[in-house]
């Protein structure tokens, strides 16, 4: 049974959740690090929500002072309307105000190439997940984006038809390991939503040396032309397998290594 006074701090947890979420979320948008979190059709709905937390947790607070001051610091509490709840009083706001705490002390990282591994990178668009931007050919091949090259073969995948134009792409490093050991994959991640339904694409590159020289997770800027080359699939179930398919590849002129991507992700 709760005592009186500690009842009364109750109504203060909810004040707190609310203006800790408000105040994380201001805290993404003005930071910039929504870029890694959610697509940017959304900025402005975390701005307006974070705002709207801040103004209601600053209302709830003061009409709870405002009630206290009235009473005289007397922490009798009002007759209220019972009703039925999961979780006993309070639990559910110090869950919300300790995962806001949690937020504003563990920033958000880049998803990171053991995650493309897991999730699957493919060089196509999934049929299965909402297509991002449409496509739109580039009168430039050296002007292709990754997720251009993606959406050119998509739209038109005959690999021969691309072989020896020009090719500059930025990405990161992703080892495959059904490839050998002259082949890395440059990848990005596509974001429809946010981070947890994005999906990676890439491309395959061909080294004149190990792709140890460049670890998985680093930024690369390639530059080269585009090749067709005869390469073995990869299986899910990671089985060894015999399946090769001639796929479009970047045979790599130079690579340099740039830093991580203040905008990481392509829409």
């Amino acid at each position: 049974m709760q005592n009186p006074k500690s009842k009364s701090l109750l109504p203060w947890l909810d004040v707190l959740a609310l203006l800790a979420w408000g105040g994380l979320l201001l805290r993404y948008w003005i930071t910039g690090q929504l870029r890694l979190l959610i697509h940017p059709n959304y900025f402005w709905l975390v701005l307006v929500t974070g705002i709207a937390l801040l103004i209601l947790g600053a209302l709830k607070g003061g009409q709870l002072l405002a009630d206290w001051r009235k009473r005289g610091n007397n922490f009798q509490e009002k007759e209220t309307v019972q009703h039925m709840t999961l979780l006993p009083p309070g639990v559910g706001s110090g869950v919300l105000v300790a995962t806001a705490l949690a937020g504003f002390l563990i920033a958000p990282t880049v998803l990171t190439s053991q995650a493309a591994l897991q999730r699957g990178v493919t060089e196509s668009l999934p049929i299965t997940r909402s297509q991002p931007q449409s496509f739109r050919a580039t009168t430039r091949p050296e002007e292709r984006s990754i997720v251009d090259w993606i959406r050119t073969l998509n739209a038109y995948p005959e690999p021969d038809a691309y072989a020896g134009q020009p090719v500059k792409v930025t990405g990161f490093v992703v080892h495959l390991p059904h490839l050998s050991d002259n082949y890395l994959l440059i990848s990005r991640f596509i974001i429809t939503c946010c981070a947890v339904d994005a999906y990676p694409v890439g491309l395959p590159v061909k080294l004149e040396s190990s792709r140890n020289n460049y670890p998985p997770d680093t930024w690369l800027e390639i530059e080269g032309e585009m090749m067709v080359e005869t390469l073995p699939q990869h299986e899910q179930t990671m089985k060894e397998t015999t399946a090769q398919k001639r796929q479009l590849v970047i045979a790599a002129k130079s690579l340099k290594k740039i830093p991580t991507p203040a905008d990481p992700y392509s829409y």
